[in-house]
């Protein structure tokens, strides 16, 4: 099987209105961690408030958006009322922006009026900027905690542990420069996989809190992979409430860790199954 862990877009170019509008459950999803909702919507569960709002924006913000300036005044209006009232930004963002909101401007935006901005890998962290003014952070806020945990360990670990001393700098992030995600037919490599193995399952597993690599692009990934529907007992997806790196919160590790082990027994085939449809 194939694991995916907080997956990118896998080759699937989508753009246009579909892009703009993707990216508002993930809002609501941070909004509603920072207690940004409206109190109908804040009361409830995390994953009870969601589903509303993949039901809209499937269902309405991408048509609006894709309407452009045909859209009526009362229609836009509405829709903008609704962005607003799920992603905890002020209407008049909302309309400025067009009904698309980028996501460097709503992490600087949400928190404004408290003097704080959120984590773009995790937003529930927070940062604090030079100045409240801007349209985006001056850094992300989740790197400070990670970098100075994990460079630290994995340098001691190397030089103690295995006893290798070296003055090369061990880069957290790799740079994938020049590479501009060309020629990337991941998502398209899967479905081919999956359709010439009957025994290929895969597992995706996204934080809620992830603005990089957002849990509903990644939703919207897989329904494409398998347009047809034919594989939809073979694809799972499983969310969690924290970032990018959903396995630091405990919760969301020991969950996870359950999900891979489930994952693995149902992905076994019986004794004497033939790889054949």
């Amino acid at each position: 099987g194939v694991i995916l862990v907080s997956p990118t877009d896998l080759g699937l170019e989508k753009g246009g209105p579909v892009e703009a509008a993707l990216k508002l459950p993930y809002f609501a999803a941070t909004a509603w961690y920072h207690k940004k909702l409206p109190a109908d919507l804040q009361k409830k569960d995390l994953t009870d408030m969601l589903p509303e709002v993949e039901k809209f924006t499937v269902n309405e913000l991408i048509p609006a958006i894709a309407m452009g300036s045909s859209i009526s005044d009362a229609k836009k209006k509405e829709i903008v009322a609704k962005i607003a009232r799920y992603s905890g930004l002020p209407e008049k963002v909302v309309l400025q922006n067009n009904l698309d909101v980028s996501t460097n401007y709503f992490w600087k935006e949400l928190l404004r009026d408290q003097g704080f901005t959120v984590g773009r890998l995790d937003s529930r962290y927070k940062g604090i900027d030079r100045t409240d003014a801007g349209t985006g952070p001056d850094f992300n806020a989740e790197l400070l905690s990670w970098e100075h945990s994990f460079t630290p360990a994995i340098n001691m670990y190397i030089r103690n542990e295995l006893n290798y001393k070296t003055d090369l700098k061990y880069n957290m992030f790799g740079s994938v420069n020049p590479w501009d995600n060309t020629g990337d037919r991941s998502g398209d490599n899967l479905r081919q996989a999956m359709a010439m193995n009957p025994y290929l399952n895969v597992l995706v597993q996204s934080g809620y809190y992830d603005g990089a690599c957002d849990y509903f692009n990644a939703k919207y990934n897989m329904w494409q992979i398998d347009a047809k529907g034919v594989f939809k007992d073979r694809i799972t997806w499983e969310g969690y409430r924290s970032g990018h790196m959903m396995y630091l919160r405990k919760e969301d590790l020991k969950t996870g860790n359950e999900h891979i082990r489930d994952f693995i027994q149902r992905s076994l085939p019986k004794p004497g199954q033939p790889a054949k449809y």
